[in-house]
């Protein structure tokens, strides 16, 4: 309720994300396709985001995603930078879904060269399939930690992609 009296105020709600970044050095860079996603996926949860820690009221937040010894880091700050938690999530309940993730869009991308609108419109539904069961995966290895709302687990997924398609 809080949230939607601020919106209707004017305010932007203190449960969010006022700042992402991907640590360069984990990422590096990638082609223009992976390039676009990202930059799309940041725009998207800065637009609109539910970012929660749970019994800590510090928001809004920073975020910095990137790679600690094979594991995902997210380091959250507040907005002003002041440090709020850094969580390590392994990466291994995700390298399935990840490499499948990876073939469809391949195909994707492929597809949208030379492809029907049909078959375009089959292989996105598969895509948005698998990037709604990776966003449900996120969603469960942060519980407890992070709480996040459906889109803002769909663009964060985006962006812990972008850290496997490494430059």
């Amino acid at each position: 309720m809080k949230a939607e009296a601020a919106r209707a105020a004017g305010e932007k709600p203190r449960n969010r994300l006022a700042a992402v970044r991907l640590d360069e050095a984990s990422i590096g860079r990638g082609n223009p396709d992976q390039e676009h996603e990202r930059a799309i996926a940041i725009y998207d949860i800065l637009e609109e985001n539910t970012f929660t820690i749970p019994d800590r009221d510090e928001g809004p937040y920073a975020l910095a995603l990137g790679l600690v010894e094979n594991k995902l880091s997210f380091a959250i700050t507040t907005e002003a930078g002041e440090p709020v938690m850094t969580h390590l999530l392994s990466l291994t309940p995700f390298r399935r879904v990840i490499r499948d993730y990876e073939m469809i869009c391949e195909s994707y991308y492929s597809a949208i060269r030379t492809a029907s609108p049909t078959q375009i419109e089959a292989i996105d539904m598969g895509r948005r399939g698998l990037h709604n069961e990776a966003s449900e995966l996120l969603r469960q290895r942060l519980e407890g930690k992070v709480d996040l709302d459906h889109n803002t687990a769909r663009r964060l997924f985006t962006l812990v992609f972008a850290l496997h398609w490494k430059g």
